[in-house]
């Protein structure tokens, strides 16, 4: 393996730290702009003239990119160092997010976002490889646990943060703000990590075709994902193409890692029963993590009518704010106790939060959901944070690059897995509590005719003609919006019953060896004072 070449004598030696802190702000670049661009799609669709189907595909075709480079980073990062890797595409991905405003041509905006959310793709994998080298062994729990709060945050503050840049100072923001960002992590990038030879060794077993497969197969699920609510799924060519290609695709990269002599991210990474639970586990703690950062803001914005800087305030107080203080103490539960056992805290924190969320009403209004916000943030917290170390525990040193290769998965399609079921689970409940309450109006006619009548004389000094009409149409309003209620109900009580089943999963993992990151193993043992 080639080691670092001769520094110049003009050029400083790297700081580390500083190269921690361009990937820690690349994950928090990442994670606002993903959630930005996903709470401000309506605003940038009417601002850039889109069609609700072009805006669809606008969202997918911003996003789905990451997934298709985001698994081959870490090695990418192995093999040319993290200047290469990092400073040049920060600074594309800053001028790219200056242009895009400016444009209105539509498949000019859909090219410039494919490789705007590529870039994007790059900032997140490189972090946990970059904390390993760049930080102190004692110092591996903190670094991580920046990681876990950045996607907390994040998600919990991007909802006000974007209601904040539509309102006052433009929707051009939810991009600009990245121009001033991105140099930043450049320049910390570049004064961060040293200058290093290519490793040409491992570029000469480069496994091309199964960095290809994976993500290209990938990808494809990601479409389909997030296109399949909207096609009802099995109803359309299109996603049973995609799902058939992305499956095709990953059965290719399985057979591509067992016949090369030198697989990218073999199998065997993820054989065991530990790494296997804790995949599964992820992906119900995606869905889990959406429980808030879909269920809460929907309802406060469709049903309350509130602006995206209005719902979000719930939240930012709620979640965003305290995990300031939770994740730290998730830190300290994690050097005491098993991760198994905060892992299941944070789980039931997710599962008492859905409990009372299922007794709200059309009148919850954003205080009513403080408690539900924080009990949210605390699984956040708790269950990320163990699940990662868990996760890092149990998986062979050797192969970390293949390893956190897996974690791009669950990190990306498992929050896609998450949003599209949940969202095609409201749909579908919406559609049958509207058409129960439709049976009970029909069923007590003299009840719906009284309230018709009623809402007639409401209306009747604005105009008799049009009374009737503006009172069906109310009626028809309320009903719709005592079905959304309902629908979001049934989901808070699917979540329940997700982190219940959960908390079932993990009893049957199986204790993590001695190492860093179980730092309560080794003290019980005494091999740590």
């Amino acid at each position: 393996m080639s080691g670092s070449r001769p520094m110049p004598a003009a050029e400083r030696p790297p700081v580390p730290a500083f190269g921690v802190a361009a990937v820690l702000l690349g994950c928090f670049i990442a994670g606002f702009h993903t959630r930005l661009f996903g709470v401000g799609l309506p605003d940038l669709r009417g601002a850039m003239g889109l069609e609700p189907d072009q805006g669809a595909w606008l969202s997918t075709i911003a996003l789905a990119p990451q997934i298709l480079v985001a698994p081959a980073i870490t090695w990418l990062v192995t093999v040319f160092g993290l200047r290469r890797v990092l400073v040049g595409p920060a600074l594309l991905y800053a001028l790219l997010s200056l242009l895009i405003p400016v444009v209105r041509d539509y498949p000019t905006l859909l090219v410039l976002h494919a490789l705007h959310g590529a870039l994007l793709g790059v900032f997140v994998p490189a972090a946990l490889m970059v904390i390993f080298r760049g930080m102190p062994q004692r110092l591996w729990t903190a670094g991580i646990a920046i990681y876990v709060f950045r996607a907390g945050f994040t998600l919990n503050a991007g909802i006000g943060l974007a209601g904040f840049h539509a309102a006052l100072l433009g929707w051009q923001w939810i991009y600009w703000q990245d121009v001033l960002l991105a140099p930043v992590m450049a320049w910390l990038a570049w004064r961060g990590a040293p200058r290093v030879a290519v490793d040409r060794t491992l570029l000469a077993r480069a496994d091309w075709g199964g960095m290809l497969l994976f993500g290209g197969g990938l990808t494809m699920l990601y479409v389909a994902l997030d296109q399949g609510n909207r096609l009802d799924w099995m109803a359309s060519g299109t996603i049973i193409g995609l799902l058939a290609g992305g499956a095709a695709l990953l059965a290719g990269f399985a057979l591509n890692e067992v016949l090369v002599a030198n697989p990218w991210a073999s199998l065997r990474v993820i054989a065991s029963r530990n790494i296997g639970l804790m995949l599964v586990t992820g992906f119900c703690f995606s869905l889990l993590s959406m429980s808030n950062g879909l269920l809460v803001p929907n309802f406060l914005m469709v049903v309350q009518h509130l602006r995206p800087e209005q719902a979000g305030w719930p939240l930012f107080l709620g979640s965003a704010l305290p995990m300031i203080a939770l994740v730290p103490l998730a830190v300290l539960a994690v050097r005491h106790f098993d991760a198994r056992l905060v892992l299941m805290s944070g789980l039931m924190g997710f599962a008492i939060a859905a409990w009372l969320a299922s007794g709200l009403t059309r009148d919850w209004a954003g205080p009513d959901f403080l408690l539900v916000a924080f009990l949210q943030a605390f699984g956040q917290s708790f269950t990320f944070l163990a699940l990662i170390l868990y996760g890092l525990g149990n998986s062979n040193p050797t192969q970390a690059t293949a390893f956190v290769a897996y974690i791009q998965v669950v990190r990306l399609l498992g929050v896609e897995f998450g949003q599209s079921l949940l969202g095609t689970f409201l749909r579908m409940r919406e559609q049958v509590q509207s058409y129960q309450l439709g049976l009970n109006l029909a069923a007590g006619g003299r009840l719906a005719a009284d309230a018709l009548a009623r809402l007639g004389v409401h209306f009747y000094a604005d105009g008799a003609l049009t009374a009737p009409a503006r009172a069906l149409a109310t009626l028809a309003a309320t009903v719709q919006r005592e079905a959304f209620t309902l629908a979001h109900i049934d989901a808070f009580r699917l979540s329940f019953w997700v982190a219940v089943g959960t908390v079932a999963l993990v009893a049957f993992m199986g204790a993590s060896p001695p190492g860093p990151f179980t730092p309560w193993l080794a003290k019980k043992t005494g091999h740590i004072s």
